[in-house]
């Protein structure tokens, strides 16, 4: 048709595209780099916190998500929150999971 543009013949068809069973294999590899890399120490982070919520006494000195540091005056089981003082004079009320970790006794007074 054209003189400066050849013409565009389909190519014939090949053999059949294979690879089922590889396919198989990698979507698994892919599924345990996924457990553990990702699921599993995102679940033993999980259940560490909750470990350390539950644990959660009177007189412990723990430290919040805020960043405040205080000493567990109240705990109350039925509800999930607790009373911190932050020093003599000042109480606060927050829910237990807002606990980050728990300090080793006299941090406060180091402080």
């Amino acid at each position: 048709m054209s003189l400066f543009i050849s013409n565009a013949y389909a190519q014939e068809a090949g053999g059949a595209a294979g690879g089922g069973f590889e396919m198989l294999i990698m979507l698994g590899v892919f599924g345990l780099i996924f457990y553990f890399m990702l699921y599993r120490p995102q679940a033993k982070r999980v259940k560490d916190h909750k470990d350390l919520v539950t644990s959660l006494s009177k007189g412990d000195e723990v430290l919040t998500q805020g960043g405040m540091v205080g000493k567990i005056v109240k705990v109350t089981d039925e509800k999930d929150f607790i009373e911190i003082a932050l020093n003599d004079s000042t109480n606060i009320v927050i829910q237990k999971s807002a606990v980050s970790a728990v300090l080793p006794k006299g941090t406060m007074k180091a402080i």
